[in-house]
């Protein structure tokens, strides 16, 4: 991967270079920004205890954007270069007409989550996931090995186009994380294509208005009555996804990441 990187770097001759993730790049494509003295950010899309870049490496790579905040902290507090810089929304990615009759949720398959999405199906709420790990097509299943049944209605995996328009057509759809302090692209994603996003993180309310852009539940009981009343009541979730598009068409967009990205070039 790193002479590939080498390569493609002396070919294209950028101007600017931006490094998502990078902790499986070697010394030589590092030296080689050195040596050529580009402009770079490295964008890191994950959680740094998830990564492998060593502590060293993260106070000479710079300078960092973190989408985490809790890493955004502790490389501050370091010393290192760092912001903050949230995920966002690809506006540039069609969003095709489509048709989903069910809550939808796009994403791996994690007890937790299906555990969730087998309580919305038991209390009377429609409800599909999609991904390789969901998928009973032959082929899924034998490369992720999942052999059992979720028990729900799922698709394959959808190519980014795909899910936009399924979210959009959906009643709701959910997104649900794991341990990540950061927020995925899904969060910026759904609501940026005008999806009635439904979330199990309230500390989303740096990004968005909890109730009039987006919705959070605290538990069971919750998310299923926040389902319901999707499915009943057209005008209240219309002014949801309104607002959540607003906002993130505003705000949230990868044309608003560049711009900051392009105050941290070193």
């Amino acid at each position: 991967m790193t002479r590939r990187a080498v390569a493609a770097l002396k070919e294209v001759r950028p101007s600017v270079v931006v490094v998502v993730k990078g902790d499986q790049l070697g010394a030589d494509w590092w030296q080689m920004l050195d040596e050529e003295r580009l402009p770079r950010v490295t964008w890191l899309y994950d959680e740094l205890r998830r990564m492998r870049y060593t502590p060293e490496q993260v106070q000479s790579i710079g300078p960092i954007a973190s989408y985490s905040s809790q890493d955004t902290k502790e490389l501050a507090r370091l010393g290192v270069n760092v912001q903050h810089l949230p995920l966002a929304y690809d506006s540039t990615v069609s969003v095709p007409r489509m048709a989903e009759e069910h809550v939808s949720f796009i994403g791996a398959r994690y007890g937790s989550r299906e555990r969730l999405l087998r309580r919305l199906a038991a209390s009377g709420v429609p409800v599909r996931a999609y991904g390789r790990t969901w998928s009973r097509h032959p082929y899924d299943v034998l490369r992720t090995h999942q052999f059992s049944n979720p028990g729900i209605p799922a698709g394959r995996d959808l190519a980014r186009s795909r899910a936009y328009g399924v979210m959009k057509a959906s009643p709701a759809t959910l997104n649900i994380h794991g341990d990540q302090d950061g927020f995925t692209m899904r969060t910026f994603e759904a609501a940026g294509v005008g999806a009635l996003q439904i979330l199990d993180r309230r500390d989303v309310d740096a990004f968005y208005e909890i109730g009039s852009e987006v919705l959070v539940f605290d538990s069971d009981d919750e998310l299923v009555d926040l389902c319901k009343r999707a499915m009943r009541d057209p005008k209240w979730s219309e002014a949801i996804r309104s607002g959540g598009w607003r906002r993130t068409q505003a705000e949230h967009t990868f044309v608003h990441r560049i711009a900051a990205l392009e105050a941290q070039w070193g």
